[in-house]
């Protein structure tokens, strides 16, 4: 595969070098002049002629174009744009710094991939940016900006309700995302069992998230990846961000470092909740609180090698009295090389490492419960622009992954429990990629690659074998699952593979543009994904672990096919995209009616392999400039699952046939405006309409000996009423001048402003008085939640 790599990249390059004895190049960084962030995005092109580029994670560019002169634009959303006369006579580096239009703290626009025609020319689709704009001013529970809760309000993107943890992208489970923080694999997205985001928007530079057409860069999951990165720091000058709200604070710090070779950044956060229970006579022993640490230096060693250093801690901690105490938690860090070889080459070395943890303490039964999953991945990313028309992306990476499903230790010699520990499992996975953007003509652009991936579980455990390789018999006479009969066991020592897999995953991508204004574009990809996270609620929650595939657990794959149409108006005021999509899934885990996934050492026993498919139609209108801005997102879809039971001689899971998966919401409408009255107050509302998530209700009832046993409908035949609610927000700024070093701004909020009570679930129980069945709504907020913040920048 590396000679072929290598093959492919000098074929390129003697290709486009002969046609090029005439071409010279310049290249080069483009970043803020304010704080000396880099611009990842910027629109980089040659006035009154087709050569451009967007700049890259880096905010590095290159540029080829014949001898001659040249007018340079230079263009990135909220910046004023830059004209440079060019003289091109040779290879050149020119480093370009971008003033801001606004003078604003920290806004956050939410935009397609890139605004006005690169939008429309370039191949990727069903991506979305968030850069550093209108999150801040969208209305959030609480006060608390949360990019998870932003990236909601686009279409194909929902989650499972309030207070639920995670997100939902195109008909796909939580675990199908694939979350990075500088690179690092982020297992547990949210705070407070899902009411806030791990990502303190202090921190952040810029965030992508592809929903399809996933870049061959990217591996290990199958329905999206969130491309989260942090701030570099301020190299110009020491500044202070930060804010205090009703329920956390948080503070960043960032600064030149190194005579200004390079820059830092501190950002903390933590909550206070706890203070407003202890006045509770119920909760007064209890606390309920987070905090979270992100951290980022980096050192410019020449001009051609850039060192980073970043790093993230967060954890949550419960304790409710006697009862019990948990707290969870991600770490992360990475250490990264930048390097560019040429005005052509460029390349980033990274070593990154991941945890999550989770522990349980029942006091009552004096035990705690350990478990987590960590990872070493080290990867080698390089970007090739052979010419104008041509760039290659090519590279691989290795991830070693150690599983801790369970570890339960008694706290006192009186406990009634036994130390126990689950099997601890270990696996490699690796990648290797190339990629290729690709200007085919004027109107039409292709983006193409190849992944190859493999996963290996390794040994260092006992494995039980069962009569004809079934964990799970279906019992005729009782009609339910249940474990396979045993026939022994396997000892796999250290080192030994115990199976393994790899798969080809091609992707694809081609945009066609039909005016200056228009454009359609269609998209195909295949995804694997070798971990599983092993749950069977509704709700994602922190005592869910993950296991790896192996000798019972198949990879999921995903083929995901797209097509779009994408339109702006009066001069790139509005935008329209419409995309089509329809994506399968293969070896989907489903789980056994009954199933205990909680301290199983045979996970094998309670699991059957599915199939799962989603299809759906996504509309985004936006306006994107003047005084009133905001979007309109509408998505109708179907998320079906369904488990034969063919390799089991069962009826499967609800006899075979297709149901719907516990994430599908037909209708999805989010409707978010934001209004300048003046350069002192900016209003801004968010409505937000689902279908009722798929559940499954009692249909009938029988006696048994005096009692009232309830027969279920098939599963998730019923749903949820349909969850709507609305949020409000003003934000003041009392001393907006543009030349004063503290800005400040007050938030006011109100979430759920008409007291929609949304069931978070329903119950069936009998009333003991009256023997009569009861239907009973649990909901998250049943009132209006007001909130108040003050923003600071100085």
């Amino acid at each position: 595969m590396k000679k072929t790599i290598l093959t492919l990249i000098l074929f390129t390059s003697f290709l486009y070098q002969a046609s090029a004895q005439e071409k010279h190049t310049i290249s080069g960084t483009i970043s803020d002049i304010s704080n000396g962030e880099t611009l990842f995005g910027t629109s980089v092109f040659f006035k009154d002629t087709t050569i451009g580029v967007i700049t890259n994670e880096y905010g590095f560019y290159s540029l080829t174009a014949p001898a001659g002169s040249y007018t340079l634009v230079i263009s990135y959303m909220g910046y004023d744009d830059i004209f440079q006369e060019i003289t091109l006579d040779g290879d050149k580096k020119l480093n370009f710094e971008m003033v801001t239009t606004s003078e604003e703290l920290d806004e956050v626009i939410i935009t397609s991939e890139e605004i006005g025609h690169v939008n429309i020319k370039k191949p990727e689709m069903s991506v979305s940016k968030l850069k550093a704009g209108t999150m801040k001013k969208m209305p959030v529970v609480l006060g608390e900006v949360d990019i998870i809760k932003s990236i909601q309000t686009l279409p194909g993107v929902t989650n499972s309700g309030e207070g639920t943890s995670g997100f939902n992208v195109r008909g796909g489970a939580v675990d199908q995302n694939l979350i990075l923080l500088d690179e690092a694999i982020i297992y547990n997205s949210s705070h407070l069992l899902g009411f806030f985001s791990v990502f303190n928007a202090d921190a952040i530079k810029d965030i992508k998230l592809y929903k399809g057409g996933i870049p061959a860069r990217f591996g290990g999951r199958v329905s999206s990846v969130l491309d989260v990165r942090q701030k570099d720091g301020n190299n110009k000058k020491i500044g202070l961000t930060g804010g205090v709200g009703i329920i956390s604070s948080r503070l960043a710090v960032e600064g030149p470092m190194f005579n200004k070779k390079g820059s830092f950044l501190v950002a903390g956060r933590g909550s206070y909740a706890h203070l407003f229970m202890s006045g509770l006579e119920d909760l007064k022993d209890s606390k309920v609180k987070f905090y979270d640490v992100n951290l980022k230096t980096n050192y410019k060693l020449s001009e051609n090698n850039k060192l980073y250093l970043s790093g993230y801690f967060g954890r949550d901690v419960f304790n409710f009295g006697k009862s019990f105490e948990s707290s969870y938690g991600n770490l992360s860090g990475n250490l990264r090389w930048n390097h560019i070889f040429t005005d052509k080459l460029f390349s980033n070395l990274s070593a990154i490492y991941s945890k999550y943890d989770y522990e349980l303490t029942l006091k009552s039964s004096e035990f705690d419960w350990i478990s987590s999953i960590k990872n070493y991945n080290l990867k080698y990313d390089l970007k090739y622009y052979a010419s104008n028309n041509f760039k290659l992306d090519f590279g691989g990476n290795i991830i070693s992954y150690d599983f801790t499903p369970g570890e339960i230790k008694p706290t006192s010699s009186t406990s009634p429990i036994n130390y126990t520990k689950l099997d601890d499992k270990k696996a490699f996975e690796t990648g290797l990629y190339i990629s290729a953007e690709h200007k085919i003509s004027k109107r039409l652009t292709a983006q193409y690659g190849l992944r190859y991936s493999t996963f290996s579980r390794q040994g260092g455990q006992t494995l039980k074998n069962y009569r004809n390789d079934q964990p799970v018999v279906y019992n005729e006479d009782l009609e339910i699952y249940e474990e396979g009969i045993e026939t022994g066991e396997t000892v796999y020592k250290k080192g030994k593979t115990i199976k393994s897999y790899g798969n080809i995953e091609p992707r694809m991508g081609l945009s066609y543009q039909l005016t200056e204004s228009s454009s359609i574009k269609a998209g195909y990809s295949r995804t694997s994904q070798y971990i599983h996270l092993l749950s069977n609620t509704v709700s994602v929650t922190p005592l869910d672990v993950w296991t790896p595939s192996g000798k019972f657990i198949k990879p999921q794959l995903s083929d995901q096919y797209a097509l779009g149409y994408f339109k702006n108006f009066t001069d790139n005021v509005y935008s329209l995209e419409v995309e089509a999509y329809y994506k399968t899934i293969k070896n989907r885990l489903d789980y056994i009616d009954g199933s205990d996934l909680i301290g199983q050492n045979t996970i094998e026993t309670e699991i059957l392999n599915g199939e799962a498919k989603a299809y759906g139609l996504e509309f985004l209108f936006r306006k994107s400039k003047g005084n009133f801005t905001g979007w309109l997102a509408y998505t109708i879809s179907k998320a079906e699952q369904r488990t034969l039971g063919d390799n089991v001689k069962g009826p499967g899971i609800n006899n075979g046939d297709w149901y719907n998966a516990a994430y599908d919401r037909t209708h999805d409408i989010s409707i978010t405006g934001i209004y300048k009255l003046n350069d002192k107050w900016t209003f801004s509302s968010n409505f937000v309409f689902q279908t009722g998530r798929p559940v499954t209700y009692p249909n009938a009832q029988y006696q048994y000996e005096g009692l009232s046993i309830a027969s279920y409908s098939s599963r998730n035949a019923n749903r949820l009423p349909a969850y709507h609610r609305l949020d409000i927000s003003a934000t003041y700024r009392p001393n907006n001048k543009p030349h004063r070093r503290w800005k400040g701004e007050w938030v006011f909020g109100i979430y759920n402003l008409y007291a929609r009570r949304n069931a978070a679930s329903i119950s069936f129980t009998q009333n003991q008085g009256t023997g009569v069945n009861e239907a009973t709504r649990t909901a998250v907020f049943g009132s209006i939640i007001p909130s108040v913040s003050y923003n600071f920048k100085f």
